[in-house]
């Protein structure tokens, strides 16, 4: 399958572009900063363009099968959060452009500063700050979103996962 990955250059798009690159996919990382993203495979095509261009990013989606994205932003106390909407619209402009009729995303967020989101996954931390087990991690998120390839099962439905 061709997969169009965003966010690649992320901690979770990595595990998503080495597990997508695993299973035979083959990978078009769109990135800002190409040097970023140390994966080298066969398999893999990385292109660079701005995320919130549909322009830019077009010529990226022919012939792609899906796009997945684990786009990630920094959250700032002096601005809104609102690059995943002016993102997703140029992405989505450009897979209607090209039919690209799949796009498999994911978001993170904390909630009441008792999660954080780390290298190994969401955790909530016990008393001292470490993890407390069975904790999902960075990896299970993509392994879950490349499962989504070949089921119905989540379409045009919202997954939470979270720890207990």
């Amino acid at each position: 399958m061709k997969v169009l990955v965003f966010g690649a250059t992320g901690k979770t798009g990595q595990f998503l572009v080495k597990q997508s690159l695993q299973q035979g996919h083959m990978v078009t990382a769109v990135v800002r900063t190409p040097s970023k993203l140390t994966i080298h495979h066969d398999n893999l095509k990385v292109v660079q363009a701005d995320i919130f261009s549909a322009d830019s990013l077009a010529e990226h989606f022919n012939e792609q099968d899906v796009v997945m994205s684990c786009l990630g932003f920094q959250i700032s106390i002096f601005s809104q959060v609102t690059q995943y909407t002016e993102s997703m619209k140029a992405i989505v402009a450009s897979m209607r452009l090209a039919k690209v009729k799949r796009i498999i995303a994911m978001t993170s967020w904390y909630t009441q500063n008792k999660e954080m989101l780390t290298y190994g996954g969401y955790f909530v931390p016990d008393q001292d700050g470490n993890p407390i087990p069975n904790a999902v991690t960075r990896g299970d998120v993509a392994r879950f979103m490349l499962s989504q390839l070949n089921e119905d099962t989540w379409v045009k439905k919202s997954v939470a996962m979270v720890t207990v």
